[in-house]
């Protein structure tokens, strides 16, 4: 009952139904961070190496797919199972350190190709200054995003909240973003709270316990990004947020 509930809000996120039927990286970076849960979920389940491993992997896919918007669900994803998987802390941190070199290997082969590749013979890398992937990476598609430095404006004459609102704290609740996505946080964030009030004497490895520490960081994180992020920043970017929302 509760997976259907959640799958309803999912499906009906405003948001969410304008970029699922929409050809645009946002709709499939969502969904491999999505699979990359359900390969976390797996892990906690059956602590297999193998598991984790494939979450970093469908986390590096989804790099591949939007850049450094991927890798905000990281600490989250590493928090929950630090703290509730079932092998005992030293076996825990080993599986995090594979799951760690899986996520630079499978993360940085194209990456590593681009900038190996003679900058001569190679289309330009548009958005970077150099033509360099990690130029880009780092750069337009990644801090100027968030810190507003590097030209990273979001409209013309440089007024990038201009298409999100101004950063801040209410930004996830302007007209702007209000009806798109944040119609549901309140009860997300009621469910969270309540959720860890309800398991608060449960076991170390409790999955109730991780679901809400999975969603709840999966939520703020992105939530925490996105509105404080000073340089480009499109409504459409919160889709993201709605497998969070849903699920708490």
């Amino acid at each position: 009952g509760a997976a259907i509930f959640g799958a309803v809000a999912l499906a009906v996120t405003p948001i969410a139904t304008e970029m699922f039927r929409d050809n645009n990286p946002d709709a499939l970076l969502t969904f491999l961070l999505v699979a990359a849960a359900w390969a976390l979920w797996s892990a906690l389940e059956t602590a297999k190496t193998n598991r984790l491993v494939l979450c970093a992997s469908l986390v590096s896919f989804a790099f591949l797919t939007k850049t450094l918007e991927a890798f905000i669900v990281l600490p989250a994803f590493g928090l929950v199972y630090l703290l509730c998987a079932k092998p005992r802390l030293a076996r825990r941190l080993v599986q995090l350190s594979w799951a760690a070199l899986a996520l630079v290997i499978s993360s940085g082969w194209w990456v590593a190709i681009v900038e190996l590749w003679p900058a001569s013979s190679r289309p330009y890398i548009g958005g970077s200054t150099n033509n360099s992937e990690l130029n880009l990476i780092f750069g337009y598609n990644g801090f100027s995003r968030v810190f507003g430095s590097g030209g990273g404006s979001g409209a013309p004459g440089g007024a990038g909240p201009a298409f999100a609102g101004t950063p801040g704290i209410g930004r996830m609740f302007n007209d702007l973003l209000g009806g798109q996505i944040s119609w549901l946080l309140p009860l997300a964030i009621v469910g969270l709270l309540g959720g860890l009030w309800l398991t608060r004497s449960e076991p170390r490895a409790s999955l109730r316990r991780a679901g809400y520490v999975l969603w709840g960081g999966w939520t703020l994180m992105f939530a925490a990004v996105f509105s404080d992020a000073q340089g480009i920043f499109h409504p459409y970017y919160t889709v993201v947020l709605a497998p969070g929302i849903a699920a708490l």
